[in-house]
């Protein structure tokens, strides 16, 4: 014969969790604000970078091939 175990319900669930996540939370080392600031210029700057570089290969891509591959051809 098997036993059921009563699991609590929702709402007793809710609060649990709810309580677990306020401890982690207490937990967590929050970066203070030069961090942030620190962090989201080198964000914005790596994106930028990144955003460059693939404007620097869309235009190389594109005189490869509109330009000199059809000419190789006699387009």
């Amino acid at each position: 014969m098997a036993v059921q175990v009563q699991q609590p319900g929702l709402p007793q669930r809710t609060i649990a969790f709810y309580h677990d996540v306020m401890t982690e939370m207490k937990k967590v080392t929050w970066p203070d604000f030069p961090q942030v600031r620190q962090l989201s210029i080198s964000v914005i700057l790596l994106s930028l970078f990144i955003g460059g570089l693939i404007a620097i290969m869309d235009v190389i891509l594109q005189q490869v091939l509109v330009r000199w591959i059809p000419s190789l051809f006699g387009g």
